[in-house]
């Protein structure tokens, strides 16, 4: 049984899922940050490339088949865009990222996209695509829509996760004989 919960970090690009994916790690230095994009480029699972997106395809089944074992032990922090593609069965919490969008545009405005990956995002955003995957894929209990717009958000939203995952390892302790509590520091 896992010790450690696995995480998802998700929402529309530009909603701050690398922040707040790594301030957790620095939070819960025993649990593994892993940004998704970084990992398919590490181990090769790219499956071409949207020229006009300007964006890598990933072969989401081999990823799915590589971080499984990753997952089954726990302690995982992933961001990525795209949530709906994880075992059910190995994700404890499913973090949805939501920015205001006049702030959104900004952002990814500054990012250079093509028009016609920002009007994809964009229209993500508003629509609220990302939230309706994470609640149609996992058990809506598990799913939490946080509102990332400043500092404050970060701080806040990092923190409401730590208590989350201390209160995560205090249920699943299987453990009886050990008075020291597992914990995420």
């Amino acid at each position: 049984m896992r010790i450690l919960p696995n995480i998802i970090v998700t929402g529309t690009p530009g909603t701050g899922k690398s922040t707040h994916g790594e301030r957790l790690a620095e939070l819960m230095p025993k649990m593994t940050y892993v940004s998704i994009n970084e990992y398919i480029k590490d181990h090769s699972l790219q499956d071409g490339f949207d020229e006009e997106l300007q964006s890598t395809i990933a072969d989401e089944d081999k990823l799915v088949d590589l971080i499984t074992p990753e997952l089954e032990i726990g302690g995982r922090i992933l961001d990525w865009h795209v949530c709906d593609i994880f075992p059910e069965s190995l994700i404890d919490l499913v973090v949805v990222l939501r920015t205001n969008t006049t702030l959104l545009f900004d952002r990814l405005k500054s990012r250079n996209y093509p028009q016609k990956k920002f009007d994809d995002n964009m229209d993500s955003e508003i629509m609220e695509i990302i939230l309706s995957d994470a609640r149609e894929s996992y058990d809506p209990q598990i799913v939490i829509e946080l509102y990332s717009n400043d500092k404050d958000d970060l701080e806040s939203n990092c923190q409401r996760i730590v208590i989350w995952t201390k209160q995560w390892i205090i249920d699943n302790d299987n453990d009886d004989d050990d008075d020291d509590d597992e914990d995420t520091e």
